[in-house]
């Protein structure tokens, strides 16, 4: 079938064609070396090819990207320690928002003449545009130079992101059959994120824009298809205008901390809890009618945030709340607002173990965190703000390493 968007790159193939990718090199389907550390790599990609002739895909297009491809270890390595979801919030903000780039973004903050006619196009602030800037390519200097079809391949075949992984080769082929990329071009990060803002394929296809007017979708080279495309990006994730996306907070000495990351209310609802705003501005009038969350990223130890929806519209890029929050105060600094001004706890860094254990506890004990990955997300938080309710503990959802060792303690009494 030919794909949406596409001048029939996808034409159906005759009889002949098939049998040609069928009898693929046995160099892709029989590699020693780096395939053996995904077992079952050359079983998937034998199949992946056959899916993608079905699907409509040009045999000699699949026959040239995908022959001899195996997998990367330096992906296989780098799932599992996502610095979002593994390193201590405070060390991960504070790598983010440092002296150095606040001044440099500082810098960009009137320097990049396209800069109002994207906000007035997208509704997404200059400020919150350059953090992603900075964040993902370090303003356009650093995009990663990993095969992004090799990359998106190893995740396809590990199994746990299979569908994910397919569909963002799929789209990356599409983008070579339509020419707005060779595979030469398709360079970037181990999760196959490419260019000044690292789109994944499939954002580039419905998100990136030519903001310069070239007739290109370069997102590699100008700063203004870059930085369009990304509030294109977020946009599409739900960018409100004119709405903020976190605010610090103070909160009472007896709150219930079991409230984080659950209800969303006006802020008047938190208010009304005991909650104050760290800076004693007041909320702008759009901030004041849109919901908001707490979230406590270091627990009850460290600062407090109430986060408003473009704080979620910023995981259009990472799901991960230390992604969202470091952008958010990145861009804030940038606009020469104050730094957070709770001080950021000393946190021991947990080890893979230490987190894989943790949730492997919380599930035996009846609290469900999901996979247990060492990912310390969402689900696992709240998991844990349970057993920590349940125990009579402040649910706070923070772990710890003397959390993860009454936890432990639990399971495997002495």
């Amino acid at each position: 079938m030919a794909l949406a968007g596409a001048a029939d790159p996808m034409q159906a193939l005759q009889p002949a064609a098939l049998q040609k990718s069928a009898s693929v090199s046995s160099r892709a389907l029989n590699s020693d070396g780096p395939s053996a550390i995904v077992p079952g790599f050359d079983d998937w990609l034998s199949g992946f090819r056959a899916r993608l002739i079905l699907d409509g895909y040009p045999a000699d297009l699949i026959d040239q990207e995908l022959t001899g491809l195996t997998a990367d270890p330096r992906v296989v390595a780098a799932e599992s320690r996502q610095p979002e979801f593994s390193k201590p919030m405070s060390d991960y903000v504070k790598g983010v928002v440092t002296e150095g780039r606040v001044r440099e973004g500082q810098g960009f903050m009137s320097s990049l003449a396209f800069m109002p006619d994207v906000e007035q196009r997208f509704g997404v602030p200059r400020e919150i545009m350059l953090a992603i800037w900075c964040v993902e390519s370090g303003f356009g200097r650093i995009q990663g130079d990993m095969d992004v079809l090799r990359c998106l391949a190893t995740i396809a075949a590990s199994g746990r992101r299979r569908a994910f992984g397919e569909s963002q080769i799929k789209a990356a082929l599409q983008m070579i059959v339509t020419g707005e990329a060779t595979r030469s071009t398709l360079r970037g990060s181990w999760a196959g994120a490419m260019g000044q803002t690292q789109f994944i394929p499939t954002s580039f296809l419905t998100a990136a824009v030519d903001q310069d007017g070239d007739g290109r979708r370069d997102i590699w080279s100008s700063h203004a298809d870059a930085l369009a495309s990304c509030a294109s990006l977020l946009r599409r994730g739900g960018w409100q205008g004119g709405v903020g996306w976190q605010r610090e907070v103070i909160l009472p000495p007896d709150f219930d901390y079991s409230l984080a990351e659950g209800p969303r209310n006006p802020p008047a609802w938190w208010e009304a809890m005991g909650v104050k705003l760290a800076d004693g501005r007041g909320w702008s009038q759009a901030d004041a009618a849109a919901s908001s969350a707490l979230i406590v990223p270091c627990g009850l130890g460290g600062p407090a945030f109430l986060v408003l929806p473009n704080h979620f519209a910023i995981r259009t890029y990472n799901n991960a709340t230390a992604y969202a929050l470091a952008v958010g105060l990145l861009a804030d600094r940038f606009a020469a607002h104050s730094a957070v001004m709770a001080a950021w706890p000393a946190e021991s860094p947990l080890s893979l173990a230490d987190r894989t254990g943790a949730q492997e506890a919380l599930r035996k004990l009846g609290f469900d965190p999901g996979d247990s990955d060492g990912i310390v997300g969402v689900q696992t938080r709240v998991a844990l703000r349970a057993w920590q309710k349940a125990r009579g503990k402040p649910a706070d959802g923070y772990l710890s390493i003397d959390v993860v060792r009454a936890l432990m303690g639990e399971i495997s009494p002495t």
